[in-house]
């Protein structure tokens, strides 16, 4: 297939919000991709590289976009030659490495028609925003396929991956469905949450339901077959070498054959939370694992099982499945909850309340509630589970906003957010694009453009006058910003025509906690 085709689907999805044309877009390209073909067009798409990061950068695209590098007039590229060169790309280093990167990405760019170049840059700069893309693209393969969607989403489930059943299914048809089934080693996509903006409406909507503690850890999963156990992260990595606590839980079950769903958290000597980041640098640590667990003790916590003895249980019902989970764990090992079993009653609504705010005293993010009669629908934000979590607001100053893609081109976009500094300036605290509709992003492109003092092409810099009020989830460190932190989970609630600027929120109170 022809990189051009894919560049054109791919600003096609993007162009239109509706869904059905989403679908029916995607239906056709993966019809026409050769089954070999569907695990790159679904990379590609979701704006990802088969060969993770390949060290090109905007430090090397700035020097091999248009117009320094025309565009071919015709499409020769092919998906197989552009995953070639891509794999030539990631091999590049030593000494000159950054010069011989540009001139094979100019050599790319100059066998590029002018939408794959367009298509590229975005692919490169990680810049491809479809919107729930995996979603839709399984719709689209489904349909290229002549599969039910549902049989096909169960099957990416329990196989962890829609490029290999998408692969299969687009050469074998609905036959190579029955291949792909719950197995203990083979790990699955784990079942998200929705948000609900409180416990009493998420019981509302929920009827009978469970509240648990929500754990800021590192997601893991957990399977054991005989004395073999290995840890996954949610995105399905293998992380059993760097948990041997862990490890040495599960072989302490009296169960040898399970899934099992969980957190890792570290909890402190008055045994509230240490901060997510900790969790992560410690998980993504290279060092030896001895110093490291030394240095950060790790505690696995469960909240639910997908078999347990050979007996699958993801159809059953979450009563059963926490049942099965209690006769396999002790307490200690089991997330906290309480069961509302009565939605009409008063008692247990405050009861779930009170739990709610218990849990945000000892630390923890909030509270996932869940219904009982819910099954483990892996790899979908099911409706059956909502998650409840403070809401908190900043007023924050605009000092830059970046040029959109998709059905954004031509309207400012991601927001550069920043507080008020000791000295009187504005220190950035992150970005977020979420939040906005198409009536404020028309309104701030506008109000952005009179304020605009730079336009590079990509970012365009503006005076810092207009005040935004951010919702966020959380702080969380990081070295890219001055402040040392930044906001998790960003977006805009509103703008403030009625705040100045020096009325914005100040770093030192950000990073004081008030």
């Amino acid at each position: 297939m022809l990189l051009v085709r894919l560049a054109d689907v791919s600003h096609q999805v993007a162009a239109t919000s509706a869904r059905s044309e989403k679908i029916a877009a995607l239906a056709g390209l993966f019809a026409e991709a050769a089954p070999e073909e569907s695990p790159l067009v679904i990379a590609y798409l979701s704006g990802s590289l088969p060969q993770g990061r390949i060290g090109v950068g905007w430090s090397v695209l700035k020097h091999a976009i248009p117009p320094e590098v025309p565009a071919a007039e015709r499409p020769a590229l092919t998906l197989a030659g552009t995953d070639a060169a891509m794999s030539e790309l990631a091999a590049v280093a030593g000494p000159g490495s950054q010069a011989e990167r540009i001139r094979r990405v100019r050599e790319l760019m100059a066998a590029a028609t002018l939408r794959e170049q367009e298509f590229l840059l975005r692919l490169l700069g990680g810049e491809v925003r479809q919107g729930a893309l995996d979603a839709i693209a399984l719709e689209g393969v489904a349909r290229a396929a002549g599969v039910p969607a549902d049989a096909l989403r169960r099957a990416v489930m329990l196989e962890g991956s829609l490029p290999r059943v998408a692969r299969a299914v687009l050469a074998e048809g609905p036959a190579a469905l029955a291949e792909f089934s719950l197995r203990v080693g083979s790990p699955v996509l784990p079942m998200l949450a929705h948000t609900a903006g409180s416990v009493g409406e998420a019981i509302d909507t929920l009827g009978p339901c469970a509240v648990e503690e929500k754990l800021d850890g590192i997601r893991i999963q957990v399977h054991r077959l005989g004395e073999d156990v290995r840890v996954h992260t949610r995105s399905l990595d293998d992380i059993t070498a760097r948990l041997p606590e862990v490890v040495a839980v599960a072989r302490g079950l009296a169960a040898d054959s399970f899934i099992l769903d969980g957190e890792v958290i570290a909890l402190g000597a008055d045994g509230r939370p240490s901060a997510f980041q900790d969790i992560a640098s410690r998980v993504g640590s290279r060092v030896d694992v001895d110093t490291a667990r030394a240095a950060l003790p790790l505690s696995p916590v469960f909240f639910d099982v997908l078999t347990l003895g050979g007996e699958t249980l993801i159809d059953e019902p979450g009563q059963h499945r926490h049942a099965a989970l209690a006769r396999l764990l002790p307490e200690e090992l089991r997330v906290r909850r309480t069961v509302v079993d009565d939605p009409t009653s008063a008692v247990q609504k405050e009861a779930a309340e009170e739990f709610f705010a218990e849990t945000l005293r000892r630390g923890h993010e909030g509270v996932l509630v869940k219904a009982l009669d819910a099954p483990y629908v892996a790899g979908r934000r099911g409706r059956s589970w909502l998650k409840v979590k403070p809401v908190h607001t900043l007023d924050l100053v605009v000092l830059a906003a970046e040029w959109g893609h998709g059905r954004r081109t031509g309207l400012l976009s991601n927001l550069h957010l920043g507080a008020r500094s000791a000295d009187g300036g504005f220190v950035m605290l992150g970005k977020t694009f979420k939040g906005l509709t198409d009536e404020v992003l028309s309104w701030q492109t506008e109000r952005l453009r009179e304020l605009a003092v730079e336009d590079d092409g990509f970012t365009v810099r503006v005076r810092p006058e207009l005040v935004v009020e951010i919702a966020y989830d959380g702080l969380q460190r990081s070295s890219r910003y001055p402040a040392g932190v930044t906001l998790r989970f960003a977006r805009v609630v509103r703008y403030r025509p009625d705040k100045r600027p020096d009325e914005a929120d100040t770093v030192d109170r950000i990073t004081a906690g008030g």
